[in-house]
């Protein structure tokens, strides 16, 4: 995920935790040649469909939340910073259900599985909804403010809190079953990964690096594993979160950390196969053989899935705080801060289309399901893509 710029220091030389978001901002745009790249036409080798588009409500911009989309089978589910839920028909975006949450900051989510739809609040609740019809279920009041999606299966929802804690609660009743707690560093970027569960286990990337393996049912440590060391001499240098979430693929995890690497790691024992250093505040997207990463700076990156060698890398998206990437039909795409969406061939890394889907910032990952494109700007807009031929 990523987030406007949002500072919260401590007086007294940061005498205690703070958070920042979205790291592009901290600077002005004319500062260090930081001024955004200005859009050059291209050649659009590939016809990009829209399906069909909807304005799913106020979004997060206000609020630098991040808030995606989650697909179903046949609902996508979307959530706002002022408490609105609702499921859309995913083949016609007509509205199945909404919900009103009151009294809350939706910050976290939505997450699905298990039955539920859920939600976390800057209040730390954790808020499940059933997604056949929107009716609350259970809600569980954690440490603090929940920064990412929750994830449900095998029986137990597993969530986040910003305070550097992982709870697995009970799916059916929210009933805390297990709790990991890790300190965190006094600085960080405002925002968690979300969980990702895979062979029974559940990944989570922490701040300063890490990365740990837990069995879902007991919460217990399988393997914890340090991405990236932080260095420097100031707080601000020694940011080094993992703030996308880990991608698994043929029992290999892949991993990127704001001022770190991008890394391959055993989901087994946690062991690093490769590391290629390259700042990145959002997620890693994969196809059979390339790892894909938008960096810091605007640039996208393909780098070779077995050994992390750079097959290509794509500088004209320079300062434009673009999403993390996703693939489809054979090409890579991006969101920017004006809400275009930028295709690339995964090969090459080429431009093949753009298309723009709004006039606000796609700040949540964009979302590939059977060959579906599914964008959300962050003031609410959200369109439903996909690729002739498809």
């Amino acid at each position: 995920m990523t987030k406007h710029l949002i500072i919260l220091l401590l007086a007294a030389g940061l005498t205690g935790c703070g958070t920042m978001a979205d790291p592009t901002t901290w600077w002005g745009d004319d500062d260090n040649g930081r001024q955004p790249a200005e859009l050059q036409d291209i050649t659009q080798s590939v016809t990009v469909k829209r399906l069909w588009k909807r304005d799913t409500g106020d979004g997060d911009a206000a609020k630098s939340l991040g808030l995606g989309p989650v697909v179903g089978d046949e609902r996508v589910f979307l959530a706002d910073a002022d408490g609105t839920v609702l499921a859309l028909d995913k083949a016609t975006g007509k509205r199945v259900w909404q919900v009103e949450i009151k009294a809350a900051v939706i910050s976290g989510g939505p997450g699905f599985g298990e039955g539920l739809v859920l939600v976390g609040t800057t209040e730390g609740d954790v808020i499940a909804l059933d997604a056949a019809d929107g009716v609350e279920r259970w809600r569980s009041r954690l440490s603090s403010e929940v920064l990412s999606a929750s994830v449900a299966e095998l029986g137990t929802v597993v969530a986040r809190t910003g305070d550097g804690k992982v709870f697995g609660l009970d799916a059916a009743g929210g009933s805390q079953r297990w709790r990991v707690d890790r300190d965190i560093p006094v600085l960080t970027l405002r925002g968690n990964a979300a969980p990702v569960v895979s062979q029974g286990r559940v990944l989570v990337g922490l701040e300063g690096g890490r990365l740990l393996s837990l069995d879902i049912d007991s919460g217990q440590v399988a393997w914890e594993t340090v991405v990236s060391v932080p260095s420097g001499r100031t707080e601000l240098e020694r940011i080094a979160d993992i703030d996308g979430a880990p991608l698994v693929l043929d029992r290999t995890v892949y991993v990127a950390t704001y001022q770190g690497e991008v890394a391959a790691l055993s989901e087994a024992t946690g062991r690093g196969l490769w590391q290629r250093k390259i700042s990145a505040y959002n997620g890693v997207a994969v196809d059979w053989r390339r790892v894909f990463v938008s960096d810091d700076t605007g640039a996208l990156w393909a780098l070779d899935a077995d050994t992390g060698e750079v097959l290509w890398s794509q500088k004209a998206l320079a300062w434009r705080r673009l999403s993390a990437p996703a693939v489809i039909g054979g090409n890579v795409v991006v969101g920017d801060f004006e809400g275009y969406v930028h295709f690339f061939n995964a090969e090459t890394g080429a431009p093949t289309a753009r298309v723009r889907v709004g006039d606000e910032p796609i700040v949540a990952a964009p979302v590939v399901r059977d060959g579906r494109l599914y964008i959300l700007g962050s003031e609410g807009d959200f369109a439903v893509l996909t690729l002739a031929g498809n």
